[in-house]
């Protein structure tokens, strides 16, 4: 059975994870100034949220477009 905080983090939080990884920042600093920058500026940061979560995804699949398996060919 996997441990919530890693299905949240996986799932939920995974902007928040490739950006420290990215700026090698912690992932719960990005998370708390993301919530920070949400209740400031009335949930703006949301949308910015949203978009990279989507560019994420898109990467993800361009990715395994252009490296398939053994099993995709």
């Amino acid at each position: 059975m996997i441990p919530v905080r890693y299905f949240l983090e996986d799932q939920i939080f995974g902007v928040c994870s490739a950006l420290g990884e990215k700026l090698r920042f912690s992932a719960s600093s990005i998370r708390l100034y993301f919530i920070y920058a949400s209740f400031l500026t009335f949930g703006s940061p949301i949308i910015l949220y949203l978009v990279l979560a989507f560019w994420m995804e898109i990467r993800k699949h361009l990715r395994r477009h252009n490296s398939p398996t053994i099993w995709e060919l």
